[in-house]
């Protein structure tokens, strides 16, 4: 008897691990299957962020006071020069602020008592690096690939630094001319002013970045 429950015993064990064994690749196979799909935009979330943000800073220092409880039309004509994201940012901050101060805005430049024409001196982003150590050096490399002929890849020499920074500061600078529609009269004028925001990131030997900013892609947590 106990040579009979030995013997099923080891031919039970067998079946049971080739189970368990194409359970898993199943598994593993099923979860193969899916995808996860990663896209980026054209521009990154800190040159948005440095340009709107110094938009909001310029911005926020017009005075609007004269223009309270008067039917006003925004005249874009000026700001075609700016990039589409830029010019529709500062337009849709302007009116904000209008409202906010007891402007009336009207989309019917005939229906206006004055004519309000925004203009920017500037919208964009200075960026200066510094680096202390051994910037990445490429040389070239005259060899050629022997099965396909083309030039073989140039060689590389890897970038050691002991201190690297890289700083980015974003420029707005917004003013605007305000005239009575029928008699082009001046009634009032506001700016320039300029607002600016900053983005900085430190290496120390080859550990980082370490950011500090006021923008929120460099102090909002990660």
């Amino acid at each position: 008897m106990e040579r009979t429950t030995t013997t099923k015993h080891w031919v039970h064990r067998p079946r049971a691990f080739g189970l368990s064994l194409l359970l898993v690749i199943s598994l593993l196979l099923a979860g193969g299957c899916a995808t996860l799909r990663v896209t980026d935009p054209a521009r990154t979330a800190t040159e948005q962020f440095l340009m709107s943000t110094a938009l909001i800073e310029a911005v926020d220092q017009l005075s609007t006071s004269a223009l309270r409880d008067r039917e006003v039309y925004i005249d874009a004509t000026y700001l075609k020069g700016l990039p589409a994201q830029e010019s529709s940012f500062f337009l849709a901050e302007l009116r904000s602020r209008m409202l906010l101060a007891g402007v009336r805005l009207t989309d019917e430049r005939d229906s206006a008592q004055i004519i309000v024409e925004p203009r920017s001196g500037g919208i964009g982003i200075d960026r200066t690096e510094f680096l202390l150590g051994i910037p990445a050096i490429y040389l070239g490399n005259a060899t050629v690939n022997a099965e396909t002929g083309a030039p073989a890849a140039p060689l590389a020499i890897p970038e050691l630094a002991i201190i690297k920074r890289t700083t980015q500061k974003g420029f707005a600078g917004v003013a605007f001319v305000a005239y009575w529609r029928d008699s082009g009269e001046l009634i009032a004028t506001s700016g320039p002013f300029v607002g600016r925001t900053m983005r900085q990131d430190y290496w120390f030997f080859g550990s980082g970045p370490r950011t500090i900013g006021d923008i929120p892609t460099a102090n909002s947590p990660e």
